[in-house]
């Protein structure tokens, strides 16, 4: 079952948008990452049950995150973030095997609707 997330994003408005409408469907926010480099760090520390990942990042951006992650745990659910629908992001995205996009703007039901998807 999915109760705890890693949020993993260079904006904060991104992060407080999540929070809360994850926090008002009952899941619990186990970490904040600002970058792919955080990410990968806090997925070891944290072992989430699922990671919303943005792709666009300083330092390490979410494809490279996400393929670290796999190998450290070839079972994480991460959900795609993205600004943009560029296929060939996407394409790359499911040779890790992630399947779930969300693209921005996105609304509480598109997360919680994202999350049911993973389960």
């Amino acid at each position: 079952m999915i109760k705890r997330i890693l949020l993993v994003d260079d904006s904060p408005l991104i992060h407080n948008l999540l929070r809360k409408t994850l926090e008002k469907h009952g899941y619990e926010v186990a970490g904040d990452a600002m970058n792919g480099k955080e990410a990968v760090e806090l997925f070891t520390q944290l072992s989430p049950d699922l990671v919303f990942m943005d792709i666009t990042m300083p330092i390490i951006d979410g494809l490279e995150a996400a393929k670290a992650i796999k190998s450290q745990q070839p079972t994480a659910k991460i959900i795609m973030l993205s600004a943009m629908g560029d296929e060939e992001i996407v394409s790359q995205a499911k040779a890790l095997g992630i399947d779930i996009f969300l693209q921005k703007p996105f609304d509480d039901y598109k997360i919680i609707s994202a999350i049911a998807k993973v389960i």
